[in-house]
């Protein structure tokens, strides 16, 4: 009731441009009880979100971003969609949360629809990729998982890790099949890279992959979390790589549009290696969350979604390209559908935070993926005129930062560009 008052007093039920704000000083204290009371293990931007709509979203001071992160992947429907928003509360109204003890139909069903739609004969929910990929053996940030992530950063304080994991560098398949053997019991592979800088999986990668496995009768796990739904112009980013059939695809982030929720989707070379009492998750297929998920799942398989993912995922991709031309600050871009990255030039290799803060001072928020890459993960709905603007503030922030970095260089010196 508090959240629509302050919209109706300010005009803002629909959310157009003018809100009411609040004061810098009860901002300020916010921020300043953030600080003091989160872990320090993240570093939020010194800013508070108050409420979104599409892919714009406004602060508590009255200020509006286009939205090109979707809070890493997740909000794939963008904010206050109206149909996942009355389903929440039809559902919210109804029940709740029941555990895994029993049964609901939201579950019940949103699993029957995931079979019918993929590979699986078997649903496992969680509430995460980590849990998800936890369930598949692997690969997130609980113990194990963090084992199976390949980046040394990750792993620092959590030692001694489990043992029995062994890394290849990604597309590289002789290195590859030089650890796979006999003793293997699965391969976990990323089809689309998130974190380790939006690198797709190259042709015949993947085919590859599963040939081996196949061969030395190794499970072949899909990490899907970021990738999947609809985020690469498929509906799993796998697709891309035709005959390739994975035995088990984690899912999480965009699944409920925003509520925590994840999968383990499990083929039936694995569909009943889980036997009751082996593994579990309290709020596993939580009846909110599944009931939100069953919409999400329908609109991300829809033909016109699709179509809007690669019509608009070709749109960004050849404005990230101008502005390597305008800015000459970007390499390459990589990714599909709308996982796109913007690798760096070497002059500006290490500052991808710095441009991201720049993008945010211009009223737009983009991601990275690691320190030379700029990430770019929007709703996959967004409109041409959301795409535009949020752009258009991005070419603007990148030429800012390049006069900055220009006017800071000793007239001897070459300016970086």
């Amino acid at each position: 009731m508090e959240f629509e008052a302050r919209c109706e007093r300010s005009g803002h039920l629909t959310f157009g441009r003018s809100i009411l704000k609040d004061s810098p000083e009860k901002t300020d204290a916010l921020l300043e009880s953030g600080k003091e009371h989160y872990l320090p293990n993240y570093a939020p931007a010194p800013m508070v979100l108050d409420h979104g709509k599409g892919a714009r979203l406004w602060d508590t001071q009255g200020k509006e971003y286009v939205d090109l992160g979707a809070g890493i992947s997740v909000t794939a429907l963008g904010h206050g969609d109206e149909e996942l928003v009355g389903i929440l509360a039809e559902q919210g109204a109804r029940l709740w949360h029941v555990s895994n003890l029993y049964f609901s139909e939201p579950a019940i069903r949103l699993a029957e629809e995931l079979c019918a739609a993929t590979f699986a004969e078997r649903v496992f929910f969680c509430n995460s990729g980590a849990e998800a990929n936890e369930a598949a053996g692997f690969h997130g940030r609980t113990l194990a998982t963090v084992t199976a992530t390949a980046q040394p950063k990750y792993h620092q304080g959590f030692e001694p890790l489990p043992g029995g994991f062994r890394y290849a560098d990604y597309n590289d398949m002789d290195a590859l099949e030089a650890e796979i053997g006999d003793r293997t019991c699965a391969v976990l592979v990323e089809p689309i890279q998130g974190e380790g800088g939006v690198v797709p999986a190259a042709p015949g990668f993947l085919a590859q992959i599963a040939r081996c496995c196949r061969r030395h009768q190794a499970l072949l796990i899909f990490d899907e979390v970021q990738s999947g739904l609809g985020r690469s112009g498929r509906f799993f980013a796998h697709q891309w790589e035709e005959g390739v059939v994975p035995d088990v695809v984690t899912i999480a982030k965009s699944m409920a549009g925003g509520l925590p929720m994840g999968a383990m989707l499990v083929g039936p070379e694995a569909a009943d290696t889980l036997q009751p009492g082996s593994h579990g998750s309290t709020f596993g297929g939580n009846p909110v969350a599944a009931a939100v998920a069953r919409a999400v799942l329908r609109r991300v398989r829809s033909k016109e979604l699709i179509a809007n993912v690669e019509r608009q995922g070709e749109r960004l991709r050849a404005r990230l390209l101008a502005l390597h031309n305008e800015s000459g600050m970007i390499e390459e871009v990589r990714g599909k559908g709308l996982m796109l990255g913007a690798v760096l030039r070497k002059e500006w290799a290490g500052r991808a935070g710095e441009l991201v803060d720049h993008c945010r001072r211009h009223g737009v928020l983009v991601l990275q993926a690691g320190p030379d890459v700029l990430r770019f993960l929007p709703p996959l709905n967004i409109l041409d005129e959301e795409l535009d603007e949020g752009m258009d503030r991005v070419a603007a922030a990148l030429a800012e930062a390049a006069a900055e970095a220009a006017a800071d260089t000793p007239a001897d010196s070459a300016a970086v560009r």
